[in-house]
């Protein structure tokens, strides 16, 4: 099978993103022919000229519509692509040269109907972001799972990374209507019809993610609100697991009480915990300000996605 891809890109109000994103998308070391298409979701701070600036460097598509969310974006971009492989990517991400060349190795030697790659931070991003990238990456969070193979049995790609063949998306009709956790849906869809999906560890992609640890609260706050959901959908993809952030939140709410009635060791345990964050982070980005802002985006990560949890396990009706 010849792979041809369309890379689709959904964007709203983020025109300095796209240029970002372009620029590494020029610098792609692949030598077959492929084709991004920009779908700007009824933004107020549009990037058509951006767009227009890259016109002779890339086969390049922009097309704007009303907003209807990212999700359904990523439809109607593949919906309009000519290629028989959509490469998703979010438009907060850059993308190194090989990129395009690992996807195209990686499927040509173990074809499958979908994948997903890893994130890492650029040396360019800010010390927060680097942290957030930290607290999302690492094994000694809940983001310890995110590409590597050996941590999950099958693995569920994520819509900032993410590849379909046109056969998927024309089967499963692509992403759902949910507002959170669309791209875990998605996988668990491709699974029941039959279609495989892999890591591709060398297809990684610089990630930027939320600029303050307000919009990293509530990112991960959305993640967990969709779990239940998920869980209730696919009740045979339910772990306890799944529970781990919102106990973790309720310890440390004990510790504390606890600590005034002068019961210390579990407030130690979450201390020994947090100091490990921020060697385990100096260790990796070799910056005492990133190790020192990990700390805080690893709560910041358990205290969203825990209480996002806990509303929507026991609140469902505020997420509908």
């Amino acid at each position: 099978m010849s792979l041809n891809f369309s890379i689709i890109v959904p964007v709203y109000n983020r025109p300095n993103e796209i240029e970002e994103l372009l620029d590494s998308l020029t610098k792609q070391d692949f030598s077959n022919d492929f084709e991004v298409l920009i779908i700007e979701d009824g933004s107020t701070e549009k990037s058509e000229n951006i767009v227009e600036e890259y016109k002779s460097r890339l086969n390049l598509k922009y097309i704007f519509k009303e907003n209807s969310g990212a999700g359904a974006s990523r439809n109607f971009g593949m919906q309009k692509a000519s290629g028989n492989y959509y490469i998703i990517l979010d438009s907060d991400v850059i993308v190194p040269p090989q990129y395009l060349s690992e996807v195209n190795n990686a499927l040509e030697i173990n074809f499958t109907d979908a994948f997903g790659g890893p994130d890492a931070a650029h040396k360019s991003f800010t010390s927060l972001q680097k942290a957030i990238n930290y607290s999302m990456t690492s094994v000694l969070t809940t983001g310890g799972i995110r590409g590597k193979k050996q941590a999950v049995g099958k693995f569920q790609p994520r819509s900032f990374n993410l590849g379909l063949s046109k056969r998927a998306f024309n089967k499963t009709q692509g992403f759902s209507k949910m507002k959170n956790g669309e791209d875990i849906d998605l996988t668990f869809r491709l699974w029941e019809n039959g279609f495989g999906t892999q890591l591709i560890e060398k297809a990684f992609v610089y990630h930027k993610r939320r600029s303050s640890i307000q919009q990293f609260f509530k990112q991960t706050f959305g993640f967990g609100t969709a779990r239940p959901i998920l869980n209730k959908k696919y009740p045979e993809t339910a772990k306890p697991t799944y529970w781990f952030p919102s106990l973790f939140i309720i310890g440390i709410d004990i510790s504390i009480i606890l600590a005034i009635f002068g019961y210390n060791q579990l407030l130690y345990f979450y201390g020994f915990y947090f100091l490990l964050i921020f060697l385990d982070s100096l260790v990796q980005n070799k910056n005492l300000k990133v190790a020192f802002l990990s700390v805080f985006t690893s709560l910041t990560q358990f205290l969203g996605y825990g209480l996002g949890f806990l509303e929507s396990k026991f609140y469902p009706k505020k997420n509908k």
